[in-house]
């Protein structure tokens, strides 16, 4: 099983697995009522689209209540995560590799919208 080779990765290694594009910045929404989860094309005001990196990385889980840790035991459980995700490939066996599709140009930031407008915001993962 897959999982099992990940538990003697170290943290630079598990870090390294990341190709760094920014969709699990992209703020994501849950029905209360069904548990769907909508992707939006709104992006997180610390992520930087030019060098590809969060600005506040090793802050990211204080400076942002919904930023959550992915590490080798919850990221195959996080229903919102991409299915084009590196770390997430690793654990579906149906993944085929795709070519990277950029952000740029495709976001617009978290500053920019109002929270009342969240839904108007909502894509589809293959459009990202």
């Amino acid at each position: 099983m897959v999982k099992s080779k990940w538990k003697n990765l170290s943290e630079q290694e598990w870090e390294a697995i990341c190709d760094r594009c920014g969709k699990c910045c992209l703020v994501s929404l849950q029905d209360i009522d069904s548990g769907e989860i909508y992707h939006t094309n709104i992006l997180c005001k610390y992520y930087d689209l030019e060098n590809k990196l969060c600005t506040v990385y090793e802050q990211r889980c204080q400076l942002v209540p919904n930023c959550l840790k992915l590490d080798k035991n919850n990221v195959d459980k996080l229903p919102f995560m991409p299915k084009t995700c590196a770390y997430r490939a690793l654990f579906d066996n149906n993944y085929k590799p795709q070519p990277l599709k950029s952000l740029k140009g495709r976001t617009v930031c978290q500053t920019d919208v109002d929270e009342q407008d969240l839904e108007n915001y909502i894509v589809d993962w293959n459009d990202i």
